[in-house]
Order: structure tokens, then sequence, then C-alpha cells
């Protein structure tokens, strides 16, 4: 399996390698060739983070806010994983990419419907 994010797109296919690299031990995320989340939550391991091909990351300052801050919980993944313009370029290739084999579920918007966002000046 390879990184399925077009070169053609420079920032997110940047942010999918970054993520290939750091972060695929623990994420499933297709689009950047990782299988790191639990199948079966019932065999979880400790380190199994939520797969991104059926969990939805929007907008960009929350994936970014998880990245800097180790996750939501803070009890496992890694703060600053990637930082700077790393950080910022991952930020962006999963809350565009996240949930995009999500289940369909009645009334709930899909993920590709919500804002994707944009963040602070400064930090783009």
């Amino acid at each position: 399996e390879s990184i399925s994010v077009p070169k053609s797109q420079p920032v997110l296919y940047r942010g999918a390698v970054l993520f290939n690299q750091r972060c695929a031990g623990c994420h499933t995320f297709s689009f950047a060739a990782t299988r790191g989340s639990a199948a079966n939550v019932r065999t979880a391991q400790y380190n199994n983070g939520p797969n991104f091909d059926q969990r939805c990351e929007r907008p960009v300052t929350r994936v970014l806010f998880a990245i800097e801050n180790g996750g939501f919980s803070g009890a496992i993944m890694p703060q600053n994983v990637v930082v700077g313009q790393d950080a910022i370029d991952v930020a962006k290739f999963v809350a565009t990419y996240a949930g995009r084999q999500a289940p369909k579920q009645t009334g709930v918007a899909n993920c590709q419907q919500k804002q994707l966002g944009t963040l602070p000046a400064g930090s783009q």
C-alpha cells in the first residue's frame, strides 16, 4: 500500500508522508498507508489510536490542538509529535481526508460536508 494523496497537492501530500512516518504505529489512515488502529476494540492495545478512515476530524484547528497537546486526553499520544510547519501540514492532511470511510448515519452530516476551517494568521 502507498500514500494515495496526489503529489499535485504538495502540502497535503507532505502531511501524508509525515503522518506515515510519525503516526503509523498508532493510527489507521489509508490515505497515508498506515494500519495502527485496533480492528477490534476488545483486543485493542493501549497505544491503538483512532482510525481516521472512520473518524471525522474537523475543523483543522481541532487537529492541530490534538497534535500540540497529545490528543484530547493527553494520556497516550505524545505532545508535539510533529511541530511547526510539519504539524500544520499534518493537521491540514488529517482534516481534509479523515472520515471518508465512515458509515452513513441518518441525520448526521458526513465529514466532507463539515467545515474544514482555517488556521489563525501566522500559522499557515
